[in-house]
C-alpha cells in the first residue's frame, strides 16, 4: 500500500466507490438513497459511463431486478429489457440437425424467469438514478490507497486525494484497489474463450433463452428487446480467435451449425468480440477499510449469467450492512462491519463458482459415457416440478434470508 505524498487538502467523504459500473451505481444509489442527506458518498471512475459499444449482456434475476427497481432506476431500464419467458438446455454437438430439449423452465404464473439488457443500459438506468439522489462523480483513476485507524486515503491520477471511513472496490476483474490493498486472488484459466455478438433474425424469440452444452463449451443464446439475440459462444482460446477472425458471411456459416436456423437468416447487428473466461475469486472480501464487490471479489464462468446477479448480491449485502451501522451512528468502515459483510457473502460466492465451474467441466467434453449419464440427470430433473422450483428459486436470489433490497423492501 502505497504512502500518500504532501499535496492540497483531500476531499472528505463517508463512502468512496471506485467503479461506475452496475455493481458500484447500484450501491452508491442504495445508501444513497437510505441515508440522504446524511451521507456524502462518491463514484469515482477514469471513464464514468463508457460502455462497450451495447454488446455485453446480462441476464438480470428477480432479486437484483428488485434491487434496480428500489433504487429508482427500473423505470428507466424496463422499456429497454426483454423477458425470458422461458428456458431450454439441450446437450449434443455442433453439427446435430436436431436437438432434444433435455430441460426446460418457465416462469411461476406466467413471470419472467429473468430480464435480458445490455450492461450499458443496466449501468446507464443506474447511473441516472445515483445522480438524482445526490451521489457525486469523480472522473478519476485510483493511483495509491493508505487505510488508517478512522479514515482512508485515496489518490488519483491527477494529484487528486479522497478521504473516506468506507471505500468500496467495485472496480472489477483487475481490480487495482484489490492490487493496491494486497489482496490475493485464488482461481484458473478455464481454457475458454467467450464469442460474444448481437444477432438479428427474422423471427420472433418469443422470449426463449436456449442453452446448447456443446463439446467445446456452452453456446447461449439469450433474447434481447426485437428480433435480436445476444449469443455467448465458448471455445478454446485458439478457436475463437480464428473463429472471431472469420470474414462476416464464414462467421455467419459457423455459427449458423450452432443457432440453427429456427428463427431464420441471420445477420450480424453487432460487432463480434472476444472475451477469455477465467474462474477467480479474493481470499478476502475485505481489507483494512475496504470491501470488495462483484468482479473485484469474484469472477466466475458466465455459463447461468449468474456474474452481475452475483454481484448485485454483494451490493445488497454490503448496503445492508453499511446502513444499519450509520443509523446506529457506528463506523461504516469498521472491521464489525467489514466482517458481518464477508460472512453473508463468501458461502454464497464460493459454493455458486465452485458449482458452475463443475458444471461446465461436466459439460464441455464429448465423453459418451458422460454424455449418458447427463443426459440422464437432466431429463430426471425436468421430470421434478419442485426441484425445478428449488432451483429457479435459488437463481432468483431473493429468498426469505436474502438481504432485503433482494425481497423488495427498503433499507
Amino acid at each position: 500500500m502505497a504512502a500518500m505524498p504532501a499535496a492540497a487538502s483531500p476531499r472528505i467523504f463517508d463512502v468512496v466507490v471506485a467503479g461506475a459500473g452496475p455493481a458500484g451505481l447500484a450501491f452508491a444509489a442504495a445508501v444513497k438513497q437510505a441515508l440522504g442527506r446524511g451521507i456524502a458518498i462518491a463514484v469515482v471512475d477514469p471513464r464514468p459511463q463508457a460502455g462497450d459499444g451495447r454488446l455485453r449482456t446480462a441476464a438480470l434475476a428477480e432479486g437484483p431486478r428488485r434491487l434496480i427497481d428500489g433504487v429508482g432506476a427500473w423505470a428507466a431500464l424496463e422499456p429497454l429489457a426483454q423477458p425470458i419467458r422461458r428456458m431450454a438446455i439441450t446437450d449434443g454437438r455442433a453439427r446435430d440437425a436436431v436437438r432434444i430439449e433435455q430441460l426446460r423452465f418457465g416462469g411461476e404464473d406466467g413471470a419472467p424467469l429473468a430480464y435480458m439488457a445490455f450492461n450499458d443500459d443496466i449501468a446507464a438506468a443506474l447511473g441516472g438514478a445515483a445522480a438524482a439522489l445526490g451521489v457525486e462523480t469523480i472522473v478519476g483513476a485510483v493511483t495509491a490507497f493508505a487505510p488508517g485507524r478512522d479514515m482512508a486515503e485515496l489518490e488519483l491520477a491527477d494529484g487528486a486525494r479522497l478521504r473516506a471511513r468506507l471505500v468500496v472496490a467495485a472496480d472489477g476483474a483487475r481490480s487495482r484497489l484489490r492490487a493496491l490493498a494486497e489482496v490475493a486472488t485464488v482461481g484458473w484459466d478455464t481454457g475458454q474463450t467467450g464469442i460474444v455478438a448481437t444477432i438479428a433474425h427474422e423471427r420472433d424469440h418469443e422470449g426463449l433463452a436456449e442453452q446448447h452444452f456443446l463439446p467445446a463449451g456452452p453456446f447461449a443464446i439469450l433474447p434481447m428487446r426485437g428480433r435480436c439475440s445476444s449469443i455467448v459462444w465458448n471455445e478454446s482460446h485458439a478457436d475463437a480467435k480464428a473463429i472471431a477472425a472469420l470474414a462476416p458471411d464464414d462467421f455467419l456459416r459457423e455459427l449458423e451449425y450452432r443457432f440453427t436456423l429456427k428463427l431464420g437468416a441471420l445477420s450480424l447487428a453487432s460487432r463480434v468480440a472476444t472475451f477469455p473466461f477465467s474462474f477467480r475469486f479474493a481470499r478476502r472480501f475485505v481489507a483494512e477499510r475496504l470491501a470488495l464487490v462483484a468482479d473485484a471479489a469474484h469472477v466466475v464462468h458466465p455459463l447461468a449469467g449468474q456474474g452481475l446477479n452475483l454481484g448485485l448480491r454483494d451490493v445488497a449485502a454490503l448496503a445492508e450492512a453499511v446502513v444499519e451501522r450509520m443509523r446506529l451512528g457506528l463506523d461504516p468502515g469498521d472491521a464489525t462491519t467489514l466482517e458481518a459483510y464477508q460472512r453473508a457473502r463468501r458461502f454464497d460466492v464460493v459454493s455458486s463458482s465452485l458449482g458452475m465451474d463443475a458444471l461446465n467441466r461436466l459439460f464441455a467434453n464429448d465423453l459418451a459415457p458422460l454424455r449418458v449419464a447427463r443426459d440422464f440427470g437432466l431429463r430426471v430433473v425436468d421430470r421434478l416440478p419442485p426441484l425445478k422450483r428449488l432451483m429457479t428459486a435459488e437463481a432468483a436470489g431473493d429468498g426469505v434470508r436474502a438481504p432485503r433490497l433482494l425481497r423488495g423492501l427498503a433499507l
